[in-house]
């Protein structure tokens, strides 16, 4: 197996309006401390709150690491939970970013289709992750990641790796959670996205053996 099949990157946003500590980043960086294990090969990096870096920075990820996993995470002012985001989608970016700019085509990829699923099943994910005993944090499932930023990023990252990606909102710090327990959640939850990927690799493995 060649390393980019256990190599993972984890993206955290940097501050934005009230956000001046943006949750998202803290959480990956208590993530990294704890890593996903021996066999991962995992990088973090922090992403500006700008359209136009998004556009550079997300595919220079994919091309220089050729990561198994692309897993962004966003702090969702609204969140009271970890929620995982099923999807992309293209059209409706109206909010200007840190730089007070917005697309002119109001979209992520001009011509790009209107929503781009996870292959990952987020369903499964949460609840195997809310079967874990001791993780203390609520995790749900959510199809609308807010048209800014966050969802800008992801539905990127989904056209560019075609849907082997995925998104984790994080609520503010203290709102319930520490960022330590935030970074205890997103361990649990790479490495059972990181399980399913697995899963669906050897049934494929083994349907071609079949044929």
């Amino acid at each position: 197996m060649d390393n980019s099949s256990r190599t993972v990157v984890v993206t955290g946003f940097g501050p934005f309006g009230e956000h001046t500590v943006n949750a998202s980043w803290v959480a990956v960086q208590e993530m990294k401390k704890l890593g996903l294990g021996k066999n991962v090969d995992l990088h973090v990096h922090e992403v500006p709150v700008e359209y136009q870096k998004v556009q550079s920075l997300v595919p220079s990820l994919w091309k220089q690491f050729h990561p198994r996993l692309i897993v962004h995470v966003g702090v969702s002012g609204m969140a009271t939970t970890v929620t995982l985001e099923k999807c992309g989608r293209n059209h409706g970016y109206k909010g200007l970013d840190n730089s007070s700019f917005c697309p002119d085509s109001q979209c992520c990829i001009v011509g790009g289709p209107d929503c781009i699923n996870s292959v990952i099943d987020m369903e499964s994910v949460c609840k195997r992750v809310t079967a874990t005993a001791g993780l203390g944090v609520a995790v749900t499932v959510s199809k609308d990641a807010g048209r800014y930023l966050c969802d800008f990023t992801y539905y990127t990252s989904l056209y560019l790796s075609r849907g082997r990606s995925a998104f984790i909102h994080v609520p503010p710090l203290g709102k319930p959670y520490s960022g330590e327990e935030l970074g205890r959640a997103l361990q649990a939850i790479i490495r059972e996205m990181l399980e399913l990927l697995d899963q669906a690799e050897d049934q494929i493995h083994c349907q071609q053996h079949i044929h």
